[in-house]
C-alpha cells in the first residue's frame, strides 16, 4: 500500500504535464505507466543513429508551447521555414506561402491570388470561437468562392489530421492554423526530449514515477474515489486520480463505468489514424523541396532536419504522413508514401541509411466533430476525485495543446475543489495561473 494524494493513471505529455502541476502545488504525486519508457506516442527511436518520432510531430506556437515554456523545458531546436510545395494532379508546384511566392504561384487565379491574400491578411484576427459549431466544409464553401483557395485551404487545415471536413469543426483547426503562421518549432532529436524534459522536471519535485507498472482498476465507493489497483498487486491509495489514457482504457480501469459519462465518451470518439514513413537520407536528392502538402490527395512531407539535430551523422530526417479515413490498407499506403518521396525526391532509394514505417499510428483517439454529444472532462461528475486528460478530452484545442490543455484542466478542477475546505491563498492564486 503506498499513499499519494494524486495518482495519475498513464505516462504520456498529459500524464507528465499533470504530474507537474500537481507536485508544483504541493501535492504528493504518482505517475503509474504500463510501458518501460514513459511518453506514449511522443517517444522518439534512435535507428542508426537517426531519430525518429512515432509519426509526425511538431510543436506549434499554442497551449502546448506555451505550457512547457512555462514549465522551464528548454525546447531546443529550430523554426521551420514556411517554403512549400503542392502536389497537384501529379505534379509538384510552389505554394503561395509570402508576398513574393504569391504573385509568382501558377497555382492560383489572380482572382484567386487576391482572395488569398486577403485572408491571409485577416486570419490572425478571425474569432475563430464563433465556428465551434460549424463544420470546417460548411465553413469554406461559404466563405471562399475560389476554387483552388478551396482546395489549397482544405490542404493547410488537414495538418490537423483529419480528413473529413463535414465532421470536423471548423474553430479548432482555424486556431491551430493560425497558430501554424506564428511557427512551427521542431525538437532537437526529436518529440521525445520534451518527455525526457517533463520527466525530468516531474522527478525533481518529488514525483513517483512507476514505469513498467500496470494499473488494472481505479476503485471507488461511496461515490468517491479510493485506490488505484496495478496487475503487480501494488496498491495506490488516492483521493484524486487523473485518467491520462485512452477513453476505452479508462472505461476499463473503472467499475461501473457504464454508470458514468465514461461510457458517453467513450461511444463518442471517431478515432483519427495516419500511415507514417521515416526515412534517414545521407543527403536530399532535391534540396529545395523540404515541405509538400498533397492538394488532391492526403499526403504531407516534411523534412525536419531543416530546422532540428535528428540525426549523429548529418543525415536528412524526413517524414511523410497519409491521413487516413474508415478504410486503410497497408501496403497501398506504404507505396503512395514511397511515390511521394520519388515525385519530390526522386533518387532518394539511393541514399537511403534507414526507414521506419508505422502503417496505422493513432494520432488521436478523439477531437472536435460535429456528432460529438459533450467536450469530456475534466471531471466525472459520478465519482468525486476522477479525472480525465489526454488529447482526447479536448475543449477546442488540437494534438499536443488538448493534451496540455487537459491535464491543466484536471489538476484546476481538483485544486479548486480540496480549496472550497483547506486551500491556503496563495495556493488559490496558483490555481488561478493553471
Amino acid at each position: 500500500m503506498q499513499k499519494v494524494d494524486v495518482a495519475i493513471v498513464g505516462g504520456g505529455v498529459a500524464g507528465l504535464t499533470a504530474a507537474v502541476y500537481a507536485a508544483r502545488v504541493g501535492k504528493k504525486t504518482a505517475v503509474i505507466e504500463k510501458g518501460e519508457r514513459f511518453g506514449g506516442r511522443a517517444v522518439t527511436v534512435k535507428k542508426k543513429g537517426a531519430y525518429f518520432s512515432l509519426g509526425g510531430h511538431a510543436l506549434y506556437r499554442g497551449d502546448a508551447y506555451d505550457t512547457f515554456r512555462e514549465l522551464g523545458l528548454r525546447l531546443q531546436g529550430g523554426w521551420a521555414s514556411a517554403d512549400a510545395w503542392g502536389i497537384w494532379k501529379g505534379k509538384l508546384l510552389a505554394l503561395p506561402t509570402g508576398v513574393k511566392s504569391l504573385f509568382a504561384t501558377p497555382f492560383l487565379s489572380w482572382k484567386g491570388k487576391l482572395e488569398l491574400a486577403s485572408w491571409l491578411a485577416k486570419l490572425g484576427k478571425l474569432d475563430t470561437y464563433r465556428y465551434e459549431r460549424t463544420s470546417l466544409r460548411e465553413w469554406i464553401e461559404g466563405n471562399m468562392r475560389d476554387p483552388m483557395v478551396r482546395h489549397l485551404f482544405y490542404a493547410l487545415l488537414r495538418t490537423s489530421f483529419v480528413t473529413a471536413p463535414d465532421l470536423l469543426a471548423a474553430g479548432p483547426v482555424l486556431r491551430h492554423l493560425q497558430n501554424a503562421v506564428r511557427g512551427i518549432l521542431y525538437l532537437d532529436r526529436g518529440f521525445g526530449s520534451i518527455v525526457e524534459e517533463l520527466s525530468e522536471t516531474a522527478a525533481g519535485l518529488g514525483v513517483k514515477l512507476l514505469a513498467d507498472s500496470k494499473a488494472v482498476a481505479v476503485e471507488h465507493r461511496e461515490g468517491s474515489v479510493r485506490h488505484v489497483r496495478c496487475e503487480d498487486g501494488t496498491i495506490i491509495e488516492a483521493a484524486n486520480v487523473v485518467l491520462a489514457v485512452p477513453p476505452a482504457a479508462a472505461c476499463r480501469l473503472v467499475p461501473g463505468a457504464d454508470a458514468t459519462a465514461l461510457k458517453t465518451w467513450k461511444e463518442q470518439v471517431i478515432e483519427v489514424t495516419a500511415a507514417c514513413l521515416d526515412v534517414a537520407l545521407r543527403r536530399l536528392p532535391d534540396p529545395k523541396r523540404q515541405l509538400v502538402y498533397g492538394i488532391d490527395q492526403t499526403v504531407f512531407l516534411s523534412n525536419q532536419s531543416r530546422a532540428a539535430h535528428l540525426s549523429d551523422d548529418g543525415a536528412q530526417v524526413v517524414a511523410v504522413i497519409k491521413y487516413q479515413g474508415k478504410e486503410t490498407d497497408a501496403d497501398r499506403d506504404l507505396r503512395d508514401l514511397e511515390q511521394t518521396l520519388d515525385l519530390v525526391q526522386p533518387g532518394w532509394r539511393s541514399e537511403l541509411i534507414v526507414k521506419q514505417y508505422l502503417p496505422k499510428i493513432t494520432v488521436s483517439h478523439d477531437f472536435m466533430h460535429m456528432k460529438r454529444r459533450e467536450n469530456p472532462g475534466p471531471a466525472v461528475p459520478q465519482i468525486e476525485g476522477l479525472y480525465v486528460a489526454g488529447e482526447w478530452a479536448s475543449h477546442g484545442e488540437v494534438l499536443a495543446d488538448a493534451a496540455t490543455a487537459s491535464a491543466k484542466r484536471a489538476v484546476r478542477h481538483l485544486l479548486s475543489r480540496e480549496s472550497k475546505e483547506t486551500m491556503a491563498d496563495g495556493n488559490r492564486s496558483f490555481v488561478s495561473r493553471i
